[in-house]
C-alpha cells in the first residue's frame, strides 16, 4: 500500500493512496489547481486513479474533484444525500458501503454534523493481516468532522446547535468506537477556518484524541455550548465556493 498526504492552500489536507501491486489508487479532497499533482504522483506510483472522493461539499475551497476525475477517467464520488443538491452526475456513496481498491479496502462512514453529507473513510490494508484473519483498519480520513485537537465547525448548514449535537453523536457513535491504534488523518491543519483550536500536527490516532482532545471529554450539552461559542469567521467567498462545488 502507498499513502500520500498533500498540504494544499488554506491549510487543507488532501490524500492519495492505494494498492501499488494492483496499480490502482484513490484521491480524496483534491483542491482545484492541484489536479496535476495527483496525475504526476499516480505516474510515479504507476497506478491508475479509479476513484476521486470528496468527504463533503466544501465551503472553504474550490474542489478539484470533478476535474481530476475527468482527467483521470475515474469515478467522482460524494455521499448520496447530495443527489437533490448537485447539478452534475456523481457516484453516490452509502453509509456502510465498501470500496475495494486492489488489496486496499475503504469503508464509507456517514458522519453528519459539519455538513449533512459529511463522510469519513475507514481504510484497511488486507495484506497486513495474518493468513486466515481479518485485517484491523489502518487509518481513518476524517474530513472536517474530527481534527487533531478539535472538531469541525457546525454552522455551515445554518443550524448551529442542532449540527453541533450531530457532530457529538457522530464522534461518539462512529469514530471513537474504532480501535485506539487506528491512525487519524483530518481534512485540515491549523490555520483553517473549518474549525477552532486545531493542532498544527497533521495526524494523530483515535486513542490519542480520546485521551487529549478536550472536545471529546465533554458531555453533549457542554460540547454543543463549546462548539457554538468558538465558531471561526465565515470562509471568504463561501457562497461562490459552495455554488461552484454544487455545479451552479
Amino acid at each position: 500500500m502507498f499513502f500520500r498526504q498533500l498540504l494544499a492552500k488554506d491549510a487543507t489536507l488532501s490524500y492519495f493512496f492505494g494498492c501499488g501491486s494492483c496499480h490502482v489508487g484513490v484521491a480524496v479532497d483534491p483542491v482545484l489547481g492541484d489536479e496535476q499533482r495527483f496525475i504526476d504522483e499516480a505516474a510515479k506510483q504507476d497506478v491508475k486513479i479509479t476513484h476521486v472522493i470528496d468527504t463533503h461539499v466544501h465551503a472553504d475551497h474550490f474542489s478539484g474533484g470533478r476535474s481530476l476525475a475527468e482527467l483521470a477517467g475515474a469515478a467522482y464520488c460524494l455521499h448520496e444525500s447530495n443527489k437533490s443538491r448537485v447539478k452534475y452526475p456523481f457516484e453516490a456513496l452509502k453509509d456502510g458501503q465498501r470500496i475495494d481498491v486492489g488489496n486496499v479496502v475503504i469503508d464509507v462512514l456517514h458522519t453528519p454534523g459539519h455538513t449533512p453529507d459529511s463522510i469519513c473513510l475507514l481504510v484497511t490494508d488486507k495484506r497486513r493481516a495474518p493468513a486466515g484473519e481479518n485485517a484491523t483498519p489502518w487509518f481513518v480520513l476524517t474530513g472536517d468532522t474530527l481534527f487533531v485537537g478539535s472538531a469541525g465547525r457546525p454552522d455551515l448548514a445554518g443550524r448551529e446547535a442542532e449540527m453541533a449535537g450531530q457532530i457529538h453523536d457522530t464522534l461518539h457513535q462512529r469514530l471513537l468506537t474504532l480501535p485506539a491504534e487506528v491512525e487519524l488523518y483530518p481534512g485540515h491543519t491549523s490555520g483553517s477556518v473549518c474549525g477552532a483550536g486545531m493542532s498544527g500536527k497533521p495526524m494523530s490516532t483515535i486513542g490519542f484524541e480520546k485521551r487529549w482532545n478536550p472536545m471529546l471529554a465533554m458531555s453533549r450539552d457542554e460540547f454543543v455550548a463549546a462548539l457554538t461559542e468558538t465558531i471561526p469567521p465565515r470562509p471568504a467567498e463561501m457562497d461562490r465556493i459552495v455554488a461552484y462545488n454544487l455545479g451552479n
